[in-house]
């Protein structure tokens, strides 16, 4: 999924920006500040209210906590995908109120807001929860955008966020945070680049894509990317085991794109040594769960 040549906002969102930003300064006592200041301490509270939300785990058992962020909020498809994550995958992991989204998009303003997809959100999202995070807890980190055959991953909300997120950078925030035993799963092109920067013994790292390769399934009318509908939908909802749902998921898509005539994705896994126990520590604590729904239509 490379960058595509970005639209421009209309001028209605830059006013609904505004009037936030007004907002806010008046509930402060406060001079108004721009748009992405007012922006910036917005979701800074969300995130810290999410978090502290999210339940205390029953027992010893090893809990999952999942973070989802949609970078690019030019097509709804990565939208998508971060809230069925969090409306629907996340519920049947056994996950469901200890999960936090960022996601730029227009619906992030509404009526439910969301902290948006920006790098220093991500970082203190990690903090927080890693902060939460017992020893034997684990991490899913799902991170859908477009990305660079320079193995940039970008977080672009035109003309509010224009970021990119490299793999070494990535690997700082989640060691600085102090987050544990993670699962980090890069659905964008070229994101094999992404698995040399982030291995380690306690993480498991799943791709879309190989470094050089492209990933299929943005743009404007799609609904849902070729990875997240065989990693994220089918693969999650025939097993709850991260590594079986990716051999599922490299079977349909190379199958899909050999039927399309498209260059191989080729999606990689990277299995940190100590990770396969503690997914059967993990996996052994979940109840039974009905296949989750996605809220979009499915081609």
């Amino acid at each position: 999924m490379s960058r595509p040549v970005r639209p421009r906002w209309p001028h209605a969102l830059a006013g609904l920006l505004l009037a936030f930003a007004c907002a806010w300064a008046a509930a402060n006592d406060t001079a108004a500040p721009g748009p992405q200041a007012a922006l910036a301490v917005r979701d800074r509270a969300l995130i810290d209210t999410a978090v502290a939300r999210m339940p205390a785990p029953a027992d010893e058992a090893p809990v999952l906590y999942v973070i989802g962020m949609a970078g690019d909020g030019t097509e709804d498809v990565f939208r998508n995908e971060v809230h069925f994550l969090e409306s629907g995958a996340a519920a049947r992991l056994g996950a469901g109120a200890r999960t936090l989204t960022l996601v730029n998009h227009a619906d992030s303003l509404d009526a439910r807001p969301r902290p948006l997809a920006t790098a220093a959100n991500l970082r203190h999202a990690l903090e927080r929860v890693a902060a939460r995070q017992r020893p034997d807890d684990l991490l899913l980190l799902y991170l859908t955008m477009h990305g660079s055959e320079d193995h940039q991953l970008g977080v672009h909300w035109p003309p509010y966020v224009d970021e990119t997120i490299r793999p070494k950078a990535l690997r700082a925030m989640l060691d600085q945070a102090g987050i544990g035993p993670r699962i980090v799963v890069v659905s964008a092109c070229y994101a094999g680049g992404f698995v040399p920067a982030l291995r380690a013994p306690d993480t498991l790292v799943i791709t879309a894509a190989a470094a050089d390769r492209p990933s299929f399934g943005c743009g404007s009318e799609s609904t849902i990317t070729f990875f997240g509908r065989a990693w994220l939908l089918d693969g999650l909802n025939r097993d709850r085991d991260f590594t079986a749902a990716y051999r599922h998921a490299t079977h349909a898509i190379a199958a899909r794109e050999t039927g399309l005539g498209f260059t191989p994705s080729r999606p990689q896994i990277d299995v940190g040594k100590r990770v396969p126990p503690r997914l059967a520590r993990w996996l052994a604590t979940l109840p039974p769960a009905a296949p989750a729904r996605y809220p979009y239509p499915v081609d």
